[in-house]
């Protein structure tokens, strides 16, 4: 147990030596969180959350449904995640998110509300014409996805539990006509009742949590999710690295003088690979303490920490030392290593958010210890502690074991490790 934790130390020592590989594994990550916190406008005095999405409504209905939604949007509930603006024209609402004047415009059109609530008299009646429906129109600005974004699911949210309330009392009423508890000459009566109170639908669609003795818990910085996204991005080098040193040291002779000396070659693999991991976890803690001494980033629960970024590296090594299970020269690790640390980059969501993926990618990205770590950040960075992270924790030891095993076995077949 001693020579394999020497044998790993002596590997960080050396990292620690190389100018070049310091400057790749802590100066570009830490330079890349320094654009992303400009670009957020984390350093330039912007919002570090998302409020004050500017909204241009255009009721045209100006009825009954029409007037609930412009009322929610200036709600307080919503009063400091929405900056909503009143117009009367269409075409002009969408000149403003044309010129970036906001982030999308409501156009509720004319007829909105009868198209869902029918004229007195033709709700039962089978001979009246029912009314085309007629939708919101949601003008999004391409340049402001997030705002744009939001803005749209509040308007989905009110449309589908306005539909869902409509349906849930027409379906009531007609099986009490059914079962004879309701006269059907009272049921219309029975029904439009139904949507005297649909412009105070209970529960506002969005709720923003005022509890101060938790706000600080809950407040996301950006930086905690773009500074540990370049940090596991760069991760996937260290890896790389630690294992072209491997094939490096077999190439140069020293490797195989280990092999004749009086240790056993799974001490010697071990040790290999335990310098790995400690050049991985001093790369990414070094990072986050960096982060949070010059950026001021509130990590979270410090255990979550500690737990979730021994996981990282551990997923991530599996990966390392099956890249270098199957390369013959260290310029294949060096070559492949920095292939698969873009393709992670991105599949992970280092660059842009899972969310915004297709569903299979989404799928496709749980291959990587980025998503998983990224994941386990964010949830400490929202006030999760390490009783939350059970499965990104668990996902990155499995994702380890595995890849572990399938390199050990590639070895002993190559005869990497035989004296």
């Amino acid at each position: 147990m001693k020579k394999l934790f020497l044998i790993g130390i002596k590997d960080l020592k050396l990292m620690f030596r190389d100018r070049a590989a310091l400057t790749f594994m802590l100066l570009a990550p830490f330079l890349l969180t320094i654009g992303m916190g400009f670009v957020t406008g984390r350093f330039s005095g912007g919002s570090t959350g998302i409020s004050d999405i500017p909204v241009v409504i255009v009721n045209l209905d100006n009825n009954q449904l029409g007037n609930a939604l412009v009322d929610l949007f200036n709600s307080e509930d919503l009063a400091e995640l929405m900056e909503p603006t009143a117009s009367s024209d269409p075409e002009a609402a969408r000149q403003l998110i044309d010129s970036d004047q906001a982030s999308a415009a409501v156009i509720i059109p004319e007829g909105f509300t009868r198209s869902i609530i029918p004229a007195e008299g033709t709700m039962f009646d089978p001979n009246a014409v029912t009314p085309e429906a007629v939708k919101i129109e949601v003008y999004a600005n391409p340049s402001r996805p997030t705002g744009a974004g939001i803005v749209k699911a509040i308007v989905d949210e009110f449309v589908s539990r306005v539909e869902e309330g409509r349906m849930r009392g027409m379906t009531s009423i007609v099986g009490l006509m059914q079962s004879g508890l309701l006269n059907p000459q009272n049921a219309e009566a029975e029904a439009r009742a139904l949507f005297e109170n649909v412009d105070q639908i209970e529960s506002t669609v969005i709720t923003l949590k005022t509890d101060t003795q938790g706000a600080e818990a809950v407040e996301f910085d950006l930086l905690a999710y773009f500074a540990p996204g370049m940090a596991l991005m760069f991760l996937m080098y260290t890896v790389s690295y630690g294992g072209r040193s491997i094939l490096a040291e077999r190439a140069q002779g020293t490797l195989p003088r280990l092999m004749i000396s009086p240790t056993q070659s799974v001490q010697i693999l071990g040790g290999k690979v335990l310098g790995i991991f400690f050049m991985g976890v001093a790369q990414v803690g070094i990072l986050i303490l960096a982060s949070a001494m010059f950026f001021q980033v509130k990590w979270g629960d410090a255990p979550g920490i500690l737990a979730l970024i021994l996981a990282a590296v551990f997923g991530a090594t599996g990966w390392g030392m099956l890249i270098t299970a199957f390369a013959h020269t260290p310029a294949q690790v060096a070559n492949t290593g920095t292939v698969v640390m873009l393709i992670f980059s991105i599949l992970g969501g280092s660059f842009i958010n899972l969310e915004n993926f297709p569903p299979f990618i989404q799928t496709i990205s749980k291959i990587t210890p980025n998503a998983w770590g990224l994941d386990g950040f964010t949830t400490l960075a929202l006030g999760g502690t390490l009783k939350n992270l059970t499965e990104p924790i668990t996902a990155l030891l499995v994702m380890g074991t595995v890849l572990f095993g399938v390199a050990v076995v590639i070895f002993n077949r190559n005869g990497l490790v035989q004296k």
